[in-house]
């Protein structure tokens, strides 16, 4: 579950662990897909009135291509993500490392941030095994 009631924050940080599954509405077009779920990790804690910090970090699989012969490849990506969020009307809100939490109203949700933050990047892949050394003469040099 990357969803969280921020009111619970009250009482203190709550760790976070959780997967964001390969179908969820989340990914866009265009953007890199995993293959399978992608793990989350970290702790969600409160950042001052009305500010909410993020630290933790992910894993998963990512479909691709490779950057030479463009043939499909899978790729392990992990990362760490700090994504700092505020209320709307905050007077840091507007800067582009903020996420405003405004229109979320008490539920915070980590999922669409951790993906357009750029958090989850797709590494640019090259084949790899037997498949490599033939991508290798039929592309040149890198």
């Amino acid at each position: 579950m990357l969803s969280f009631d921020i009111r619970t924050l009250s009482q203190g940080a709550v760790q976070v662990e959780g997967d964001l599954n390969a179908d969820d509405p989340v990914w866009l077009e265009g953007d890199a897909r995993p293959v399978s779920s992608v793990h989350v990790t970290g702790r969600l804690s409160s950042a001052g009135s009305g500010r909410y910090y993020f630290s933790g970090s992910f894993t998963g699989t990512a479909a691709g291509e490779c950057r030479r012969c463009l043939v499909p490849v899978e790729s392990a990506v992990r990362g760490d993500a700090h994504l700092l969020y505020a209320d709307a009307n905050d007077e840091n809100a507007d800067e582009p490392d903020v996420f405003p939490i405004g229109e979320m109203g008490t539920m915070l949700d980590l999922a669409p941030r951790s993906v357009s933050s750029g958090c989850w990047t797709l590494p640019r892949s090259r084949c790899a095994g037997p498949a490599a050394r033939g991508c290798a003469r039929r592309a040149g040099p890198t």
